[in-house]
């Protein structure tokens, strides 16, 4: 039916899974086959800043800035900024289409010594897409969409310790109005929320330095699950999903600091099945279960590790480096990354770069991924 619908599954399958994930779905992870988790709105689970994307997408427990809305809400009363405004453009999957991308403006204010508000508008765009019949003769153009709008709630409850809520309304617009099998497409619309948490706490040393440690939770994208049809028996599952980080940052001398990172992810979604029948569970049913569907190995190859590194020179030239890794059959995405960051007064500039690592890097469609970030401080520092 569509000449070049094709090409917006791949993407997004791609996005999580290189090209050995498009295999049969088995009933566990058994022998090494492959059995993917795949869910409805992946873009939703897409590193939105070029900060974090420098880091191998880590970015649970580092220190707080406009973008921890995605990452994690609760940190923003520990920022240093009353209130930030962060922009960010990433050409996606350039490696297969070239109109394909990802924009996310975030931004947040502190109302208080205690308390902060933040909001976000991720807008996913897979370029235009010709529609053709049967036989093969063009019946239109469509350009599918989606975004998602935040607004979130973070509150300290004690010098060290902070909790945050966020509300999440979610469009997919893939092929409104296109008729498949007898059923009309249209525009997929769910609600999430997350929920955080945040403990950080400085090390004074004798020579008037400090180090920071920070650990974060959060689970993310706990919601309603998404259709694109009126009469759909099944809906599919939102990427609900939960991540553990820690983050540590030792201060060199008064100019040069250094942190390492660490996130572990686990999508909260049951494993498929071979009968489709994972997809009958409620979303609380399906996020308990999600821990115990499996086998005790499968469950482990499910966890995604983010590790990276930043160096800051004087708070104002930052280097950064990361690397991803998901298990062969669960994704297998793996992947180097790397980045630079410059803040001059007010003002930031973020950008990162992706390079894949193991087999298929040829293939890898996530190959030469650039993120691109502005930052925009719009008061004073508390410090």
């Amino acid at each position: 039916m569509f000449r070049r619908i094709t090409t917006a599954v791949v993407c997004f399958f791609a996005i999580f899974a290189s090209p050995k994930a498009f295999g049969q779905i088995n009933s566990g992870d058994v022998d090494g086959r492959v059995n993917t988790i795949n869910t409805a709105v992946p873009f939703l689970r897409i590193s939105p800043d070029a900060r974090s994307g420098a880091m191998g997408d880590a970015g649970i427990a580092i220190s707080p800035d406009a973008n921890s809305v995605y990452w994690n809400l609760s940190k923003l009363p520990f920022a240093t900024q009353n209130s930030a405004v962060s922009v960010t453009y990433t050409p996606w999957l350039k490696e297969l289409v070239n109109d394909v991308f990802l924009a996310n403006l975030s931004g947040y204010t502190k109302l208080s010594d205690i308390e902060a508000i933040g909001g976000s508008l991720r807008y996913f765009s897979l370029g235009n897409i010709n529609f053709t019949d049967i036989t093969g003769q063009t019946t239109g153009e469509y350009r599918p969409r989606e975004f998602a709008l935040d607004a979130g709630y973070a509150r300290k409850l004690s010098d060290h310790w902070s909790i945050g809520l966020t509300g999440r309304f979610i469009y997919s617009n893939l092929a409104n109005g296109q008729n498949q099998s007898g059923q009309t497409i249209r525009p997929g619309k769910a609600f999430g929320a997350d929920i955080s948490t945040f403990y950080t706490k400085d090390f004074e040393r004798e020579d008037g330095l400090k180090n920071t440690w920070n650990f974060g939770v959060a689970i993310t994208n706990i919601g309603t699950k998404i259709s694109y049809t009126q009469s759909a028996q099944q809906k599919d599952f939102i990427p609900t999903n939960l991540g553990i980080g820690t983050a540590y940052t030792y201060e060199i001398d008064e100019f040069n600091k250094i942190t390492g990172t660490l996130d572990i992810n686990k999508l909260m979604v049951p494993t498929p099945d071979s009968a489709r029948t994972y997809l009958n569970k409620s979303v609380m049913e399906g996020m308990f279960s999600s821990f115990g569907d499996a086998s005790l190995k499968e469950e482990f190859h499910e966890l995604m590790y983010s590790l990276g590194a930043e160096y800051w020179y004087n708070d104002m030239f930052a280097v950064r480096a990361g690397y991803y890794n998901e298990h062969a059959t669960k994704g297998n995405r793996k992947y180097f990354t790397t980045g630079l960051g410059v803040k001059y007064d007010i003002f930031g500039l973020n950008f990162s770069y992706l390079v894949p690592s193991g087999s298929g890097i040829q293939k890898n469609p996530l190959s030469n991924t650039l993120r691109f970030t502005l930052t925009f401080d719009l008061s004073r520092s508390n410090d």
